[in-house]
């Protein structure tokens, strides 16, 4: 495998250059809502125990701007980093869109798995965060949750895997409603010892 040569990626009315923290949130939203360029071919990065996977421009934009890998293969395990579910940047704010918003997330983590080799049943583990204050439920967090379950539910038919929800008071992206990140268990082929 070679490692991919580095793009640079520009985000529409953004400079990447000279970025400034207060500016993190508003990168990150454009990230959030720039659309999802197909790629021809998986990228693939040899890394330690694994390799990291980009799918598509908004993977190719957290590797190369946030440096961290959307999906990665460690051992026998698949880590898919945290995938905003967020709101449109303009209403209505439903329980019916961010339901559909939840579907797009839960998308992109196939595609990610689907890399990989994986399905949504060889996931182990499901860490969501919750902003519980989005204007879809008016802060009401059982609402929440059962629309969020009921979308993970559409995408995980088999066996459950461990699940652990949190509550948070914000997430990176303005429009943020829901993060959610995955464990794969993937065991790699063995060889046989000579």
């Amino acid at each position: 495998m070679t490692k991919p040569v580095p793009t640079r990626i520009s985000l529409p009315n953004v400079s990447l250059p000279n970025v400034s923290l207060p500016s993190v949130s508003l990168i990150a939203a454009s990230c959030l809502a720039a659309p999802a360029i197909a790629q021809s071919s998986v990228d693939r990065i040899a890394a330690p125990g694994g390799e990291v996977v980009i799918t598509d421009a908004k993977a190719r934009a957290a590797y190369e701007t946030w440096h961290y890998a959307p999906a990665r293969r460690a051992g026998d395990y698949v880590y898919v980093s945290g995938v905003v579910i967020a709101r449109a940047s303009t209403g209505p704010y439903t329980v019916d869109s961010f339901k559909a918003a939840a579907r797009s997330g839960f998308a992109r983590i196939r595609a990610q798995l689907t890399a990989f080799g994986l399905t949504f049943d060889d996931v182990v583990m499901v860490n969501s965060f919750h902003d519980w204050t989005a204007p879809e439920f008016g802060g009401d967090r059982l609402a929440q949750f059962q629309a969020f379950g009921a979308v993970k539910d559409e995408f995980m038919t088999g066996v459950h895997p461990a699940w652990t929800a949190v509550g948070t008071s914000g997430l990176i992206s303005p429009e943020g409603i829901v993060e959610v990140q995955m464990i794969a268990y993937a065991p790699q082929k063995r060889r046989p010892k000579r």
